[in-house]
C-alpha cells in the first residue's frame, strides 16, 4: 500500500497515511482515462448552434427570373445554398451530445487519475483545512506553505462554505467533494490537495 506524508496547514509534517492499493495504487489506464474524459467534455456541451436551411432564411419567394432565354442560368430562388446570403447545407442544429459509460469505467478512470497524481507525488494529504472566516488570503498562505503554485484541486470530505469561498478567487485553484471527484477535474489540475477525511471518504465511496 503506498504512503504518503500528511501535513499540517502550516506546512509540516505531523504523520503518515496509508492508501489503499486498489483506489491510489492502481495501474494508469490512459485509454479509459481518454474515454471517460471525452465523455464528461461532451456531456458539458450545450448543442445550441443552429444554422438556416433554405426553408428558414428571408426572401427567395418568387423565380428570380424566367426559365429560359435570358443565357443564364437556370434559379428558382435567390436563398438557394448556391446564392451568397442563400440557406446552409448540412449545416449544424440543435441536439444533444450527451452520452455515458458504464459505471466501472468511469470508475476505473478516477482510480488511474489518483493513482497518476501519487506516482508523480502530486497527491498532498492535509489534517484538516479549517478557517475562522472566509479569506482568501489565509488560503493562499496555506497553499504557499505546502509550496504548492500552478493550477490546484482542494477535496473535502463535504461542503465546506468556507473554505469554497477562501479558495474561489483563487486562479487555478478548484474546491470540490470527494463524493462528486472525477477523473476530468484531476486531470485538468497539477496538484491534489486532499483533507485526511477526504482521503476516508474516497476510500469508502470509491
Amino acid at each position: 500500500m503506498p504512503k504518503v506524508p500528511v501535513y499540517n496547514m502550516e506546512g509540516a509534517q505531523v504523520g503518515e497515511i496509508e492508501l489503499k492499493d486498489e483506489i491510489f495504487g492502481a495501474p494508469v489506464n490512459k485509454a479509459v482515462l481518454y474515454e471517460v474524459s471525452l465523455m464528461y467534455l461532451a456531456n458539458q456541451r450545450r448543442g445550441t448552434h443552429d444554422t438556416k436551411t433554405r426553408g428558414e432564411v428571408s426572401g427567395g419567394g418568387r423565380k428570380p427570373w424566367r426559365q429560359k432565354g435570358t443565357g443564364r442560368a437556370r434559379h428558382g430562388s435567390i436563398r438557394s445554398p448556391l446564392w451568397r446570403k442563400g440557406g446552409i447545407v448540412f449545416g449544424p442544429h440543435p441536439r444533444d451530445y450527451s452520452y455515458s459509460v458504464p459505471k466501472k469505467v468511469r470508475r476505473a478512470a478516477l482510480k488511474s487519475a489518483l493513482s497518476d497524481k501519487v506516482n508523480e507525488n502530486n497527491l498532498i494529504v492535509v489534517d484538516n483545512l479549517t478557517f475562522a472566516a472566509p479569506k482568501t488570503k489565509e488560503m493562499i498562505k496555506v497553499l504557499n506553505n505546502l509550496k504548492v503554485n500552478g493550477k490546484t484541486l482542494i477535496v473535502t470530505a463535504g461542503y465546506d462554505e468556507i473554505v469554497e469561498k477562501s479558495a474561489r478567487n483563487i486562479p487555478g485553484v478548484s474546491v470540490m467533494t470527494a463524493p462528486s471527484l472525477n477523473a476530468l477535474s484531476l486531470l485538468n489540475h497539477d496538484k491534489l490537495i486532499m483533507t485526511r477525511d477526504a482521503v476516508l471518504k474516497v476510500e469508502e465511496v470509491f
